[in-house]
């Protein structure tokens, strides 16, 4: 199972600015779940938190019953999509989606297997052997959400930007991760400050203004 729990999250900068305001939530394995609000209404902060890019200033946060607050990110069973894709130009597709399995120290098997199996599921088989710099903007979102399912998350966390606010890529990667959440039963937590888009998805969308939930359409 793949539950996350919000226990009065809370997150304040130093300047006092409140960017997450007492949000408790409960989603549930498997969901899709759109985060939907202007720029900066917290919903981003939410992300970052779960993900340990961002300290928690008050409130708990469970994964599975996991007190996830003291875990360093890298040991949370979380895979993040964020603006930059931080994949590495040099170094081909494959390397690309094997890094953080070798980085783990998996078999040689293991990593070939995961690699063939998520690139065949997201249609970039035919690329493996390629240099990131030499494939297209779409094929390097596919490489980047790869990378994300080849560690077999039990959340994905996915931001807008990950598009960069292209709407081509934007529907592409919609199509990519709406397929992850169907077919691999992956939980998904994805940010949007774009209302018809939120509203489209069929999901659960959680509406934010200046830090704290004001509707949830569960």
């Amino acid at each position: 199972m793949a539950s996350l729990i919000f226990e009065h999250l809370k997150k304040v900068y130093p300047n006092g600015f409140v960017s997450v305001d007492d949000v408790s939530l409960s989603i549930e394995d498997g969901e899709f779940v759109v985060f939907h609000g202007p720029s900066g209404c917290g919903k981003s902060t939410i992300l970052r938190m779960i993900g340990g890019l961002e300290d928690i200033t008050s409130g708990k946060i469970y994964l599975d019953n996991t007190f996830l607050n003291d875990i360093l990110p890298r040991d949370r069973k979380l895979a993040m999509a964020f603006q930059n894709y931080a994949l590495y130009k040099y170094m081909n597709v494959y390397d690309n989606m094997a890094l953080g399995l070798k980085l783990r120290d998996l078999p040689r098997t293991v990593i070939n297997t995961r690699v063939k199996t998520a690139a065949a599921f997201l249609g970039i088989s035919d690329i493996l052997t390629k240099k990131i710099r030499s494939i297209s903007d779409s094929e390097r979102q596919r490489v980047a959400l790869g990378r994300a399912i080849v560690c077999h998350p039990k959340v994905l966390l996915v931001d807008e930007d990950f598009a960069h606010q292209n709407d081509d890529l934007r529907k592409d990667m919609i199509h990519d991760i709406l397929k992850i959440n169907k077919e691999l039963g992956i939980t998904v937590l994805y940010v949007t400050n774009n209302y018809e888009e939120a509203v489209s998805l069929n999901s659960r969308v959680i509406f934010m203004k200046d830090g704290k939930v004001i509707e949830d359409s569960i």
